[in-house]
């Protein structure tokens, strides 16, 4: 393969090595290879069609991409750092492959055009895998949701035990921050299936094509309506990166109730010993080293978006060279997100729930003191009242070390003459979950009918 640069005839110098190797960028967007080869193909062939490339050019330039993608695939390709990038070595490669016809390829296209086509096709198809492991991991919190639908453990605010909640909707909470995380992307994907292609380097080109036979034949929605917009933009990588975050974000939120949950202080749950390591010194250790771990990454794909955004803030239209910078904080962004969705999915089926240390947990902290006001205003006490005759109850329960269920009809009564005996069915655990019967409570037959709910919902996403 010729290392002479495709740009090289305006210059007298050659590059400083250092400068050279400086601005390359291929050892990181030889991912995009197949994309690039997938657009010049599709470009190529609207070429013909246009009569801007003859039948016998565009076969043998299509010839020669299937040619240099195998290669690629079989690790027979050399990648050269002198050539930049990899649209130009894949042209060098084509031109030494098949001869002229590989020089016409580039017409009426600019790196800066292809690159943004490159990005967006490679961007698309990594949406798509995100989703399927979204999806993948929607099921089995479903799954573990329906198993633990009457399991019973403290609800927090301020991580003070609030009001008594069942597991399988905890898990139904999880569920649905993913829902809109899955809905996010799907909106995203809207604006990344735009079509910078024929803008060429910054103000569309003299020869005729057929922008709209490109994008069809690539598959996107239509070509972008402003060829300086189309060059410039990054919009659609900062929106991902932004949804990416969002993602991260709740993977991370769950990884520390885990680590939370899994601790010799809770002990809620149990993680798979395939999901844990040890300690190098202190033998009785179990750490839970995936969920830490996500709940890091998070912070790096936090960073990713940042970078984005100053990348882009001070650029003047059109491209600039500074938009090299945008590739790496994707990639690791995609890469991130996809391993901590997939290790989540498998982690997720193999957690056990210690269903008696949950329940003794909900039985501290007056879990059941909303569940005694709202007896009151049942009976006619207006809820302020409600509200400090239950304080006072709590008061009593922390002088005497005890839950309220445990006092005395009598001690109760104290407090208000309208207390009867059915006061101890309202106070019980499953009392209090049970009487949340309504859509989006945590009643064990309202989370069953969420349940059968959001599998309609996956069925429909094609999950």
């Amino acid at each position: 393969m010729s290392e002479t640069k495709l740009w090289a005839g305006r210059f007298n110098e050659p590059t400083d090595v250092f400068v050279e190797a400086f601005t390359a960028s291929v050892e990181f967007d030889q991912r995009l290879y197949r994309y690039d080869i997938q657009g010049s193909i599709a470009h190529a062939t609207m070429l013909a069609r246009s009569g801007i490339l003859s039948g016998d050019e565009r076969d043998s330039i299509i010839a020669g991409l299937k040619s240099i993608q195998k290669r690629i695939e079989t690790g027979q390709f050399d990648w050269s750092i002198a050539l930049e990038d990899v649209h130009m070595n894949i042209e060098s490669a084509l031109t030494a492959e098949i001869g002229d016809a590989g020089k016409r390829l580039h017409t009426g296209r600019s790196r800066n055009d292809q690159v943004a086509t490159d990005i967006r096709l490679w961007l698309r198809d990594e949406i798509g895998l995100l989703q399927a492991a979204i999806l993948k991991l929607q099921q089995a919190l479903l799954d573990i949701a329906e198993r633990e639908i009457d399991c019973i453990l403290p609800g927090f605010t301020h991580l003070q035990t609030a009001q008594p909640v069942t597991f399988g909707h905890h898990m139904m909470a999880w569920f649905e921050m993913l829902d809109r995380d899955r809905q996010r992307l799907a909106d995203c994907n809207k604006r990344v299936n735009v079509m910078p292609l024929g803008a060429a380097a910054l103000a569309g080109t003299t020869y005729p094509i057929d922008r709209h036979y490109t994008a069809e034949l690539l598959g996107f929605d239509g070509p972008a309506e402003n060829s300086l917009d189309a060059v410039a933009d990054r919009d659609f990588a900062i929106e991902f990166t932004s949804a990416a975050a969002l993602v991260m974000m709740h993977l991370s939120r769950m990884s520390e109730e885990l680590i939370i949950w899994s601790s010799a202080q809770f002990a809620f749950v149990e993680l798979s010993d395939s999901f844990c390591t040890g300690s190098s010194i202190m033998p009785q250790k179990k750490n839970p080293d995936v969920p830490e771990l996500i709940r890091g990454k998070s912070g790096r794909v936090f960073g990713h978006l940042m970078a984005l955004l100053t990348l882009m803030k001070g650029q003047p239209l059109a491209y600039n060279k500074d938009n090299q910078e945008d590739k790496e904080p994707l990639f690791d962004t995609v890469d991130n997100l996809k391993g901590s969705l997939k290790v989540f999915a498998d982690m997720v089926p193999a957690i056990s729930c210690r269903r008696d240390n949950m329940r003794a947990a909900a039985t501290r902290g007056f879990a059941t003191a909303t569940d005694l006001a709202d007896y009151l205003v049942r009976k006619g006490t207006p809820f302020r009242d409600a509200h400090e005759v239950v304080g006072r109850a709590v008061a009593l329960c922390v002088k005497e070390d005890c839950d309220l269920p445990e006092l005395s009809l009598e001690q109760l009564r104290a407090f208000s003459p309208d207390i009867d005996a059915d006061i101890f069915e309202v106070l019980t655990l499953e009392g209090s979950v049970a009487a949340r019967d309504h859509v989006g409570g945590t009643a064990p037959a309202q989370v069953r009918s969420a349940i059968e709910r959001a599998r309609q919902r996956l069925a429909d996403a094609g999950g």
